[in-house]
């Protein structure tokens, strides 16, 4: 077997350690809640969002430990574009999408400012520790902003569904309601603290088999994606926004997907919509939080450009008619497709 091809099948293998990684971690994570009796509103914004911008995270840290900032930078603002023109795009081909108020009024213009925030603190070419710490304050007070939304908006995103189902829990399986989570610690006592426990030491070890996958995916992409880069000539940062990039955005896909498919739209759109902000925030700032980076011109005059325009496009698409048509989805499918294609001649 040739070096080029074994390492294309490491990075094939990094992609399904990741997608089963986060799909664990996300599950675990969400059965945890249940059982404590922690309110699926929190759990879903926070835990879901997070979770699937979790490979983009693992990635980014290992490549900027190896000293690979084009690759990290790649993968961030490559996920980002991908999460809006490519995943938005195709969920809204396969199933128009309502998309709520809230994320109207201020999920989506949240992650516009975000994306403008990270203009002046890329200028030069660095995103240093101090910077990465700005970008964790910023996500701490959405965060907190999530934690105080009014119950009436939590009834309009999530109402009487449940967590596994915004978890991306298969079709059959019934999921947690809201008055599930509220009487969660009743049913613990009447089963027995022995069965409780158990569901807590079954679900950490998912928790912790998670986190094991993601790992492993991570390095196995970063060593992949660097070598293969290399033997076809092309730039880290070429590599981390294209196949990296969807590679990583997959628990996003098949979250949007899923509950697409299941007539959940506003689940699609706000988990999307999160995903870009943590990005920005837990990913980006977490990563230079560790070591500061830096960033080629390059991508400030072309990936990042793409990310902010991409990003402003989509609040009056979302906000005319409080949803994404399928013409509007293949237009984001189109923009996408045209800037990889554009990227790819420059390339």
């Amino acid at each position: 077997m040739s070096p080029l091809l074994a390492h294309v099948l490491l990075l094939l293998g990094g992609f399904g350690a990741l997608y089963f990684g986060a799909e664990w971690l996300i599950r675990g994570a969400a059965r945890v809640a249940s059982t404590m009796g922690v309110s699926p509103v929190v759990v879903g914004l926070t835990i879901v969002s997070l979770g699937t911008s979790a490979p983009e995270l693992v990635v980014c840290i290992v490549a900027n430990l190896d000293g690979n900032g084009d690759l990290l930078t790649g993968n961030i603002l490559g996920s980002n574009l991908a999460n809006i023109g490519l995943i938005l795009g195709a969920t809204a081909v396969i199933r128009p999408l309502a998309v709520p108020n809230r994320v109207i009024s201020r999920d989506v213009p949240i992650m516009i400012l975000v994306s403008l925030f990270f203009l002046p603190l890329v200028m030069d070419k660095e995103l240093n520790r101090g910077e990465g710490i700005f970008l964790l304050a910023l996500l701490v007070v959405y965060v907190a902003f999530t934690f105080r939304t009014p119950a009436e908006d939590m009834k309009e995103i999530l109402g009487e569904r449940g967590l596994d189902e915004v978890a991306g829990q298969p079709a059959g399986r019934p999921g947690k309601t809201a008055a599930d989570f509220a009487t969660a610690g009743e049913s613990a006592g009447k089963t027995g603290r022995t069965d409780a426990e158990a569901r807590l030491v079954r679900d950490f070890g998912l928790i912790v088999a998670g986190a094991a996958g993601l790992g492993i995916g991570g390095h196995a992409i970063v060593t992949g994606a660097e070598y293969v880069a290399g033997a076809m000539g092309i730039g880290g940062d070429v590599m981390g926004f294209t196949v990296v990039a969807v590679g990583t955005s997959l628990p996003e896909l098949v979250t949007a997907v899923v509950a697409a498919a299941r007539h959940h739209g506003d689940i699609a759109v706000g988990n999307i919509v999160g995903s870009n902000i943590f990005n920005l925030t837990a990913v980006a700032g977490a990563t230079a939080a560790m070591s500061s980076f830096e960033i080629n011109s390059e991508v400030l005059n072309t990936e990042l450009g793409a990310v902010v325009v991409l990003s402003i496009l989509i609040w009056p698409i979302v906000a005319s008619a409080k949803r994404v048509r399928r013409a509007e989805g293949l237009l984001l499918i189109l923009a996408y497709v045209g800037f990889m294609g554009w990227l790819a001649l420059a390339a």
